[in-house]
């Protein structure tokens, strides 16, 4: 527990019919006794005026405390509940700071509700995601990771791995003893069910991610191509100019949309070709930047002008990109919408301007992207969340890979806690020193 205690207004600023000021730490009796004029019961919401240090009256609303350790944050907190004028708010926030309480730094509530053991670090991290969730979806699986869907299935990965390690460390540790220790093919076979339940979780937490932050789609190609035409139909709407002047486009745009509640980020580019012009090579520059950040780029190019797509260069899009080539303007040649599913890199056939093939591209961006409906087992995940998943998954293929090549059981040990420490960074159970700073400075003052 923390000998200080903090304060900030808990609900969005601006005007609104309630505004709380939340309070947490062991001062909570005394600032409810100077502003409220009393100490309410516990958990029962009592009906009063908060006054100023004159005694003059700042407002009236309701006061609830919660002792610790039954608190969201496991200490006493008081929450004052007002009406919701940012005046009335910051006054009330005052009166509190002045009995020798300090403001809340952002995320500091939940910090040090998981510093007090009532959530962990992945629920933690959820309670932000259920404010920022963009999609009803979202919202969803962030209520998931909330009720601790993603640490028990992480909490389950590492008691299997800890099992396993409890045997292979012993054996490593009494080696003359006369204990049956399980043999190598054994330890090989639980090192692969435990490597298919990290592909699994693996799964989920890539649907998790893309619900969360969402998938970035670059639309390249020459200039012409029909890029824009593409963004315009993705998007649902005109956002981007279209020409038949090639070049039009020489700065980013962005937009957004969803595809059955997964948040897409479209990018659209400037057209890739060799410029004299300074602007339009600025605008390659960028383009070029954002093909390398992308989780998929959109190739357009034009069934007319360029049937085999000759002016792709594969050096434009890095290998780790993936890549799906867009035939666009179907309808001036008679070229049949729809997939080719025997193409390398995938290749759609659409047109932009009619809007024939747009919804099978949809589909086909669902699919590689590896996202279906939110179903049971399933929750909310960030990118640090999947690299953790990654980097366990990674030292278990080293464990197998070791076991198979030398069977040295100290090795594998080691491979072995690379993974549950890895695992651990999901959760908290292993916290990296800096770790808590970042993730709780991008919470919102209040949580």
């Amino acid at each position: 527990m923390r000998d200080d205690t903090i304060a900030a207004i808990a609900t969005a600023p601006g005007r609104g019919g309630v505004g709380i000021v939340r309070v947490s730490g062991p001062a909570c009796r005394d600032v409810a006794q100077g502003v409220f004029g009393r100490v309410p019961s516990p958990r029962q919401a009592t009906f009063g005026q908060f006054r100023d240090s004159a005694g003059q009256p700042i407002d009236e609303g309701l006061a609830l405390y919660f002792p610790g350790p039954h608190s969201f944050t496991g200490e006493d907190v008081l929450e004052l509940h007002g009406h919701g004028g940012p005046i009335v708010l910051d006054m009330l926030l005052t009166r509190a700071l002045s009995l020798g309480v300090s403001m809340a730094r952002p995320g500091e509530f939940t910090e040090r509700a998981f510093l007090n053991g009532k959530l962990d670090l992945a629920q933690a991290e959820a309670v932000a995601d259920l404010i920022d969730s963009a999609t009803t979806q979202a919202a969803r699986l962030a209520v998931r990771s909330l009720e601790g869907e993603l640490s028990r299935r992480v909490n389950a990965l590492a008691e299997d791995l800890t099992g396993l390690r409890v045997f292979v460390e012993a054996t490593l540790d009494f080696p003359d003893e006369q204990i049956d220790f399980i043999p190598a093919a054994e330890v090989s076979a639980r090192l692969s069910s435990i490597l298919g339940d990290v592909g699994k979780l693996k799964q989920s937490a890539r649907v998790g991610r893309l619900l969360r932050d969402g998938m970035t789609v670059v639309i390249a190609g020459r200039p012409n191509a029909g890029k824009s035409s593409l963004m315009n139909a993705l998007a649902g709407r005109d956002s981007a100019i279209v020409t038949d002047v090639p070049g039009t486009t020489r700065d980013l745009l962005r937009e957004q949309t969803q595809i059955d509640g997964m948040p897409v980020h479209l990018i659209d580019t400037a057209g890739l070709r060799e410029s004299t012009d300074l602007i339009e090579r600025e605008g390659v520059r960028r383009a070029r930047a954002e093909i390398e950040r992308a989780d998929l780029v959109l190739w357009v190019f034009d069934d007319r002008a360029d049937p085999m797509h000759l002016a792709l260069d594969r050096a434009e899009v890095p290998p780790a990109v993936p890549l799906v080539l867009v035939r666009n303007k179907v309808d001036l040649t008679g070229t049949p919408i729809g997939l080719d599913p025997a193409a390398d890199p995938p290749e759609i056939a659409l047109s932009a301007r009619t809007g024939a093939g747009i919804d099978r591209l949809r589909r086909f961006l669902k699919e590689r992207m590896g996202y279906r409906d939110a179903q049971e087992g399933e929750f909310i995940a960030r990118r640090r969340h999947l690299d953790a998943i990654e980097r366990a998954e990674m030292g278990l293929r080293q464990a197998v890979s070791t076991l198979a090549d030398s069977a040295s059981l100290d090795l594998v040990a080691e491979d072995l806690r690379s993974a549950q420490r890895a695992l651990g960074e999901i959760t908290g159970a292993v916290t990296p020193d800096d770790l808590l700073d970042r993730i709780f400075a991008s919470f919102c003052i209040g949580k």
